[in-house]
């Protein structure tokens, strides 16, 4: 190679290096300014920071990804703000305000009371939900009813939150009533403290409660202490208001085009009415039952894309996982297939585990697929699940219903509610299918959405040890199974 053949491949590598550098300084976000405004300091570094709690009503990792109510917020937030979020967890609620008064986070969003007290410290953004404080005590101890009740018994609650507020409050009127401040434990520990007795009582919000009932079905409320309380994102004192305010029309926004509605739809409004003695059952089935089963949901899971757990749901819901389980009309097996469905899927054997879990989960598929491609999941799975259940043409009455009373085919949500209608006489016969069962079908998706998040629970926690955690295809949350003399037919 000559000289100037090596000096102009120099020059050649010096322009290109000088063009990446200049290329870099251009793309680099610029340095936060001192004096910039909190959303100013957000926007310039390209990440939205949110505090919160890890628990079933915050913010938790499901198969991998991030999941809850805080975290669907906050996302959503941060693409309102056009920048990337950063959920940081801490590990106590005064944890949480100490970060957010440091200016380690730019927000806390984790269920958080807007009590007076707390507005001495934090500002709150728009209130976005509402819950109402709970004694909370075992079922089958004696029952505190009234303040007075509270004295002498063991009570402990998480120390730095609303409770304390509550009860300091409560004994000025009640000042032999004592409780212990835990700084060491979650909510999910003093539940579970309460269950193996070794406390008798706590307390926790209503949201937290219509959570955790299902993981703890043993708990029962006593009395409310308050009156219904807002929730709200809690924001720097010492900040300016520009990122409160910008939270402001994000959740306005949100309340006018029914995206709030839906995400709280998704997570708290679909909880079934709370059913303590099912509840301990199915608990009591993950443990005998479930087990030499979960090859089978698995190999069916890797065959259909759908999450094996799902699955799991789906078949506790149709038989208790009962392989020998035998209905009046004659659905039988792990997933009540019908004779016409069986043989539409290729079982042979209704009552042979595997090959009613794979019947079931070819089945679901094959419901699914018929559901419109522009409906995303979840909603499509809970439309699937729907109609796997009542079947496809009942689904598409509802469908139908929903639209004509001013409510969206499309939303799961607004599906749920016109399903019922399908029960009356004066809607029914307005349809091309006639009378289903609707309110069984909600229930129904309801009851698997529960199952799942049981299972969810228990596996998070490892309860399930036999499990050999597989990643899933599909980690949303579902529903449902046959009544399907009439859904073979559709």
């Amino acid at each position: 190679m000559g000289e100037k053949t090596v000096q102009s491949a120099w020059t050649v590598f010096f322009l290109l290096l000088g063009g990446l550098s200049l290329t870099l300084l251009l793309t680099r976000p610029p340095p936060v300014t001192e004096d910039a405004s909190l959303l100013d300091a957000v926007t310039q570094r390209g990440v939205l920071r949110v505090v919160t709690l890890n628990s079933p009503v915050t913010y938790y990792w499901v198969h991998d990804e991030e999941a809850g109510i805080e975290f669907e917020l906050a996302r959503g937030f941060a693409r309102h703000l056009g920048v990337d979020l950063q959920m940081v967890v801490a590990s106590t609620f005064g944890e949480l305000f100490r970060m957010l008064a440091r200016g380690d986070a730019d927000l806390a969003a984790a269920n958080i009371t807007a009590t007076e007290a707390r507005r001495a410290q934090v500002r709150f953004g728009p209130p976005y939900m509402e819950a109402v404080q709970h004694v909370v005590y075992k079922a089958g101890s004696r029952r505190p009813r009234k303040p007075a009740d509270l004295v002498g018994r063991s009570l402990a609650v998480i120390a730095e939150s609303s409770y304390v507020e509550s009860l300091r409050a409560l004994a000025r009127s009640t000042p032999e009533l004592k409780w212990v401040e835990r700084r060491d434990a979650d909510i999910e520990a003093l539940f579970e403290a309460i269950t193996e007795e070794r406390l008798e009582l706590t307390v926790a919000d209503s949201t937290v409660l219509d959570v955790h009932q299902r993981f703890y079905p043993e708990l029962k409320r006593a009395f409310a202490l308050t009156e219904g309380q807002p929730i709200a994102w809690a924001f720097s004192a010492a900040r300016d208001e520009s990122l409160l305010q910008e939270a402001g029309s994000y959740f306005r926004r949100l309340e006018q085009d029914g995206r709030l509605n839906s995400i709280k739809q998704r997570y708290h409004a679909y909880l079934p009415r709370y059913d303590r003695v099912n509840t301990l059952y199915f608990l009591r089935h993950i443990n005998s039952r479930l087990k030499p089963l979960i090859p089978y949901f698995q190999r069916a899971a890797e065959e259909t894309g759908f999450d094996w757990i799902l699955l799991a749901a789906i078949a506790y819901q149709e038989s208790l996982w009962d392989h020998e389980a035998v209905s009046p009309t004659g659905v039988r097996g792990i997933m009540m297939l019908t004779n016409s469905t069986a043989r539409m899927m290729g079982v042979d054997d209704r009552a042979d585990p595997l090959e009613s879990i794979l019947g079931g989960a070819r089945y679901l598929a094959r419901v699914e697929r018929k559901i419109p491609d522009r409906i995303p999941r979840p909603d499509r799975l809970w439309m699937a699940l729907a109609a796997y259940n009542i079947g496809y043409g009942h689904l598409e009455d509802a469908r139908i219903l929903a639209q004509r009373g001013g409510g969206d085919p499309d939303r799961w949500a607004d599906v749920r509610a016109a399903l019922p209608l399908l029960n009356q006489k004066a809607w029914h016969s307005q349809t091309r299918n006639g009378y289903a069962r609707g309110t069984e079908a909600v229930r129904y998706v309801q009851n698997i959405r529960s199952f799942y998040d049981i299972l969810n629970w228990r596996l998070a926690r490892r309860d399930l040890a036999f499990v050999d955690h597989p990643t899933q295809p599909h980690p949303a949350p579902a529903c449902c199974g046959p009544e399907r003399e009439r859904a073979a037919a559709q």
